[in-house]
């Protein structure tokens, strides 16, 4: 049985009203796309993937969220040049940044939680907020849909024991 995902630990919140959760999104399938700015896989592959993603299912019980966790060039990447960052690219979804590590440490608290090993990581969490898959780099793009179709199809028949 997949087990429940980690809570997001998160500083700020960019396009969105309202800091989201976990518990605020249960009920539809999470596509988590953590990257840094600065990361030259996230800006050619994972952000643009994610924003399909975003387009492609915005019908649909999915949301997409940004998870900007930084743990490195930390003073380059604060939340102003993020915001700058977000128009320029035209990212519409919401972004979370990432709490920083407990006691100065370099990693964040997320992708701390997650053992993420860096970035772009792709990470789907089922509408009971389950970690289903995560992914490290580039995400293939029929796999990645494939797997939110599964997802979105479990959620439409209502997985067992719900």
């Amino acid at each position: 049985m997949p087990a429940p995902a980690p809570e997001w630990q998160t500083s700020v919140w960019l396009n969105t009203q309202e800091p989201l959760s976990l518990a605020s999104l249960r009920g539809r399938v999470v596509v988590l796309h953590a990257f840094q700015m600065l990361c030259p896989g996230c800006v050619a592959h994972g952000i643009p993937q994610a924003q399909r993603v975003a387009e492609l299912f915005r019908d649909a019980p999915l949301t997409v969220v940004g998870l900007h966790t930084v743990f490195e060039h930390h003073e380059a990447m604060g939340v102003e040049a993020l915001r700058v960052f977000l128009q320029e690219y035209r990212i519409r979804f919401p972004v979370g940044v990432d709490a920083s590590g407990p006691d100065g440490e370099r990693i964040p608290r997320t992708m701390r939680a997650y053992a993420m090993p860096g970035t772009p990581t792709s990470i789907l969490i089922d509408a009971r907020g389950r970690l289903r898959h995560q992914v490290f780099g580039v995400h293939e793009d029929l796999l990645l849909g494939a797997q939110i179709g599964a997802l979105l199809l479990e959620l439409k028949q209502g997985a067992p024991g719900d």
